[in-house]
């Protein structure tokens, strides 16, 4: 066994082995509360009378916020460290999540539906934590077993949560199920802050120089960063819309067109606030050694669009695909769609691991490649395959879509130590947006489009790949003393 497989043992409680198992538990605790109402829904909507119309609507509310959010939570990590911002999380979501269990009326339910979209933001904290105490050479392991372990508190909900509503028992049993997982969240906040540190001792916590806005360090960079802001307002946009009387009529044109009005307000002060931080690289040359290239920033996101994104989307369609191609009970298909969200455990850790031995860009481009031809080969699946290969089918595309997850973000503390949250933020924001643009598109085309659709999304972003550079040597960052730390994103071969 080798040195570097025996400094990471995941059976190990202490050091930065005990720092990645808290950190996959805290974000193991924000999916179960993110996701407590889904497998509940039934009950909730029977509890308060709601339409199918306002279902969908609390399904959707309950994304919307986590698109800025992430960007948010990123620069607040950068700022003030994982360790508090992750506690503060957990506590201040709480609150949502028991106004969701006490909500006796739509309005009130889809309020502190929306509010919890925040907590979607906790993955952003713990890449920064992780990419904090784990070296290059382990650390697509590490954030993978960070991802995929944390990311599984959404099935265990849709597992346990049912259960514990019956064992509660009576027409409220769903509001005490929910809140429990608000008890959970305030619990594992105050066991986070005091069993956790933001760095090794000895080690330096690098912070941005402006909170404002990522930092960039080109001309090139800068309108770059413009560019890849503009899709979180139009998702945003595309959200509103879903909810205008354009579709499921929550909100009146006037609101909705206010809404646009705001958005389109919120970019032009996000870009002044860009310029802002940023304008210092129109007036002078940033040094080669502190450079970084925001284009590998901008492909992690296409990629994250494509796999984290498509995720969200099937997971949310699979059971309605297999009841209705194979005309199986709800019951039955969605223990088979589970499959797919159940590869986590071990797709996102491999992904991770494989991109610390064989390589960054090669390990992306070989699974971005099978995401493609697995979406393509799921476009294929009708009523006339055998089910059995229908669900292989379902998670072998699975495989390459979480083990693309674990790769990119192997690749995202990678880039500028010091931006790793904002970074982190916006990719994953990117995640949230992929959502959003495929379950829009699947409201008005059937499976084999749909599928063929994402497939189409994996070559583009398989095309953007050429475009990213594996990393290489050291990145450097400036203690408070002005001296300079190499930080190793390679190890030299």
């Amino acid at each position: 066994m080798s040195n570097d497989v025996a400094g990471f043992n995941v059976l190990a409680f202490r050091g930065k082995m005990k720092v990645l198992h808290m950190s996959w538990m805290a974000f193991f605790v924000t999916f179960v509360v993110w996701f407590n109402h889904a497998p509940l829904m039934s009950a909730i909507q029977g509890s308060l009378g709601l339409t199918k119309a306002e279902v969908s609507t609390l399904l959707t509310l309950n994304v919307a916020l986590a698109i800025p959010a992430r960007i948010l939570i990123g620069m607040l990590t950068d700022k003030f460290g994982p360790r508090l911002v992750y506690s503060l999380l957990l506590l201040a979501c709480s609150v949502p999540c028991f106004a969701f269990a006490l909500a006796d009326s739509f309005v009130q339910a889809a309020i502190s539906r929306f509010l919890l979209g925040f907590i979607g933001a906790g993955f952003v904290v713990g890449i920064r934590m992780v990419g904090e105490w784990f070296p290059a050479h382990e650390l697509g392991r590490a954030e993978g077993v960070y991802g995929g372990w944390g990311n599984f508190g959404s099935a265990a909900a849709a597992m346990s949560l049912p259960a514990l509503a019956l064992l509660f028992g009576g027409e409220d049993g769903w509001r005490y199920a929910v809140g429990v997982t608000g008890v959970l969240a305030i619990l594992f906040g105050v066991l986070y802050y005091l069993g956790v540190s933001d760095t090794p001792k000895g080690s330096t916590y690098f912070k941005p120089k402006n909170l404002g806005a990522i930092e960039v360090t080109s001309k090139g960079d800068f309108f770059l960063l413009l560019a890849m802001k503009g899709p979180v307002f139009l998702a945003l946009a595309l959200l509103t819309w879903k909810l205008s009387p354009s579709g499921v009529e929550l909100l009146s044109m006037t609101a909705a067109n206010t809404i646009y009005g705001f958005l389109l307000l919120g970019y032009l002060y996000d870009a002044w606030q860009t310029w802002r931080v940023n304008r210092g690289v129109f007036e002078k040359p940033v040094p080669e050694l502190h450079r970084y290239k925001f284009k590998q920033v901008a492909v992690l996101n296409v990629l994250y669009f494509a796999t984290f994104g498509s995720e969200l989307a099937v997971v949310s369609m699979l059971p309605l695909f297999f009841s209705d191609v194979f005309g199986l009970s709800m019951v039955q298909a969605g223990l088979l769609a589970s499959s797919y969200a159940f590869m986590n455990l071990m797709s996102r850790p491999a992904g991770g691991l494989i991109s610390d031995y064989v390589g960054r860009k090669l390990t992306l481009l070989v699974l971005i490649a099978g995401l493609a031809v697995g979406y393509f080969t799921f476009a294929l699946v009708d009523s006339s395959w055998p089910l059995v290969l229908a669900v292989i089918t379902a998670m072998a595309c699975s495989f390459f879509v979480q083990a693309g997850e674990g790769a990119v973000f192997a690749m995202v503390p990678l880039i500028k130590r010091r931006l790793t949250g904002q970074i982190a933020g916006m990719t994953g924001a990117y995640g949230n947006i992929g959502a959003v643009c495929y379950l829009t598109i699947f409201s008005v085309v059937g499976y084999e489009a749909f599928f063929a659709i994402i497939g189409v999304s994996a070559v583009l972003g398989f095309v953007t790949l050429f475009f990213m550079e594996e990393p290489r040597g050291h990145m450097a960052e400036i203690r408070e003393d002005g001296t300079v730390e190499l930080i190793e994103v390679a190890r030299a071969s």
